[in-house]
């Protein structure tokens, strides 16, 4: 795909988010987009800073760290860890990203303060939710009612931790033909923050990621704030 066909499709992906936004009954600016670059070459990148865009998800570590050692300095850019996280692959991740979409673990989250400690700053995160129940999806799990009380636990003892800012929750719904039957995973994520609002006062959890380039029109209407898109935008994954 040419440049401008990307610098265009950018375009394009605005003006549904504005539409989404407007269908759902949403404040016009609420849902923040990261473009996920996974697969792609620094170029593109490039391109799609040229086109304005500011947040870019990358899924796996090796791949990212060469982009960003590269990239990193360009002024304004937010690096997203969108994929997930191998305790081990923590310290690095620590060091090049700006955001983690996918904190999925008590122990992940240990390493993650004591290495922003380290670096003496404070993590943005959001905890991943498996609502589906798929085998294939990474997550807390929380298809089940049941399951709410315990992550209610966990997530008590992640709030304290002082290097890391718990700022939502997130998920990936399963792969679907029709974006509506994505619908009821976003609503139960919806549910699920409102439990823990409850149980945990202290912390209104206002960050929803959920949505991708099939079904983000669905996720924004049942009140995502980020969206995670790439294929929309730039084409099947090489």
């Amino acid at each position: 795909m040419d440049k401008q066909q990307i610098i265009d499709n950018y375009h394009i992906m605005l003006d549904r988010i504005q539409q989404a936004e407007k269908s759902g009954h949403r404040e016009p600016g609420s849902v923040r987009m990261v473009v996920v670059t996974k697969t792609f070459p620094i170029e593109v990148i490039r391109t799609l800073v040229m086109a304005g865009v500011q947040y870019i998800g990358e899924s796996y570590f090796e791949e990212a760290k060469d982009k960003i050692e590269v990239l990193g300095d360009l002024p304004g850019l937010e690096w997203h860890m969108v994929g997930h996280v191998q305790s081990r692959k923590g310290k690095g991740v620590c060091q090049l990203f700006d955001y983690i979409h996918s904190l999925d673990s008590i122990k992940l989250a240990q390493i993650i303060n004591t290495q922003m400690a380290m670096r003496g700053s404070c993590m943005p995160v959001l905890l991943e939710c498996n609502v589906s129940g798929e085998d294939s999806k990474f997550g807390f799990p929380a298809w089940k009612d049941e399951q709410w009380p315990l992550l209610a636990d966990l997530v008590k003892q992640i709030l304290p931790l002082p290097h890391i800012n718990v700022q939502g929750l997130m998920t990936v719904a399963p792969l679907m033909e029709n974006r509506e039957a994505s619908r009821p995973f976003f609503n139960r994520l919806r549910q699920l923050r409102g439990y823990l609002q409850n149980q945990i006062p202290v912390n209104k959890f206002p960050e929803l990621s959920m949505g991708m380039s099939a079904d983000f029109e669905v996720a924004i209407q049942e009140g995502a704030t980020w969206i995670r898109i790439g294929q929309a935008i730039l084409g099947p994954r090489q």
